[in-house]
């Protein structure tokens, strides 16, 4: 048996960098107590979500790793607490930029660091405009509760990210996210959607998913954005173990064993009758590669 607890947060977010730093301190504290092993804070919770909009200003938001100030805050949290957390940060790398998570193991460590490899571009996600395509792979990182696999928003719509961090031989999967309302059109609704890819990833590998979305309504230059929270946590075949709602500010928690994952994982079959012989098509975006 080896049971981990997992944390997922959501909250609003304002422009008061400390003042967002505080409140996502506050949750991590609040899951610990009630026995997180693993925290997972929402996508560039340090800001509103900027990207809504391509403003020349906001590039000067990005920090290059030895000068994220919010990392350090949370490599001494981590280490005063005994938890693994990872941190959503905007970093400058040389002459370009990437939206990544800095991942802090529970003895305030560095333990690994990715940057997200897919880049949405639409009404309100404006992310090209800010982020070069992440160049670090889906490798797992090793921490004190486990080997996590993460990827950040828009990846977790790629069934492709999910099964390699897996097969690579990631435990759980964390997802930080910031989504909600399309200014393009009001009517659609994604969350049950979000959900639904999410939790198919849980099934289809059978490992632990954690999401964790920001809340409230951002106006920015003109776009109004409302994200609609519901993060969530699953056990490793999908089911929902702890859910938020759309508007409260939340620390979930919930336990799964991860030696019982594994077992199961390895029962099923999945793995062992994979056929990457006939996958050639996934090699190439028109799907014409390995006919």
């Amino acid at each position: 048996m080896r049971n981990v607890t997992f944390a997922a947060t959501q909250f609003a977010c304002g422009w008061d960098r400390d003042a967002n730093v505080a409140t996502a301190d506050r949750l991590v504290r609040e899951a610990a107590a009630r026995g997180a092993n693993v925290v997972l804070l929402q996508e560039l919770f340090e800001t509103p979500y900027f990207c809504a909009v391509e403003r020349s200003e906001y590039l000067e938001l990005a920090r290059p790793l030895t000068a994220q100030t919010t990392v350090e805050h949370f490599r001494a949290l981590a280490k005063e607490l005994g938890v693994v957390i990872p941190v959503s940060i905007y970093e400058r790398a040389g002459t370009t930029a990437f939206n990544s998570v800095v991942v802090v193991d529970a003895d305030g460590r560095i333990a690994g660091h990715y940057r997200k490899s897919h880049i949405p571009q639409a009404p309100g996600y404006e992310e090209k405009y800010y982020f070069s395509p992440g160049d670090t792979g889906f490798h797992p990182i090793d921490t004190a509760f486990g080997r996590l696999g993460i990827a950040i928003c828009w990846d977790q719509w790629f069934p492709e990210v999910a099964r390699s961090l897996v097969l690579r031989g990631a435990e759980f999967l964390l997802y930080p996210t910031a989504i909600g309302s399309e200014p393009a059109d009001s009517s659609v609704d994604s969350m049950p959607h979000w959900r639904l890819a999410m939790r198919g990833h849980a099934a289809a590998n059978m490992v632990p998913v954690v999401a964790s979305n920001r809340i409230g309504t951002e106006l920015t230059h003109g776009v109004e954005m409302t994200f609609f929270g519901s993060s969530f946590i699953t056990d490793y075949l999908g089911a929902l173990g702890a859910d938020a709602d759309r508007m409260t500010e939340s620390a979930l928690v919930y336990t799964v064993d991860l030696d019982e994952a594994a077992a199961y994982r390895r029962g099923w079959g999945v793995f062992r009758d994979r056929r990457p012989d006939l996958y050639g098509a996934l090699a190439s975006l028109d799907g014409t590669a390995g006919r």
